[in-house]
């Protein structure tokens, strides 16, 4: 669907709980706020259900549909049942033109991270600095990458339109 893919930048941290969900609504909250149309894509490592029992949409699942799609007047969603996990490369190509997707739960991923670290859930970083592009935590670190507050979705956008050029 894109012809250009636009950034992709990855929440991780080390543990569930460490706030990934927390951060990213901020972030999400202030990129509308410039304007910007913006992607999650999560991931999950157990299986998920969307569906409802009695639903329709799960009633069509149920009677072997590959695929059933639910569209509104504000909403469209698309469930495919597939037989192997797809790469986040092939889920990212068929989304919708945006500019900033951010990803959650892709930490063994090729993107570019932003680590998550909370002094009361870690120990040490997950990653080794390299691996970043930036840090959100509670406490700084001094590992010659940006380091931003948790709560810091300002700077972190800002830092992340510098970066990719955003509008």
């Amino acid at each position: 669907m894109n012809s250009i893919q636009p950034p992709v930048v990855s929440i991780v941290a080390r543990h569930s709980n460490s706030g990934k969900t927390t951060l990213l609504e901020k972030l999400v909250c202030e990129a509308k706020k410039r304007g910007w149309r913006v992607a999650v894509v999560k991931h999950d490592a157990h299986d998920f259900d969307m569906d409802k029992p009695g639903k329709d949409s799960w009633r069509f699942t149920q009677a072997g549909a590959d695929v059933v799609a639910i569209s509104s007047p504000h909403k469209t969603a698309i469930l495919e049942t597939r037989e192997l996990e797809q790469s986040l490369d092939e889920v990212l190509e068929r989304l919708p033109e945006v500019d900033l997707i951010f990803t959650e739960g892709y930490k063994h991923g090729n993107k570019p991270k932003i680590e998550v670290f909370r002094s009361e859930v870690h120990k040490e970083l997950f990653y080794k600095p390299e691996e970043l592009i930036a840090i959100a935590s509670d406490v700084s670190f001094e590992v010659g990458i940006p380091c931003f507050d948790l709560d810091d979705a300002v700077g972190i956008c800002d830092f992340l339109a510098e970066k990719y050029q955003l509008p």
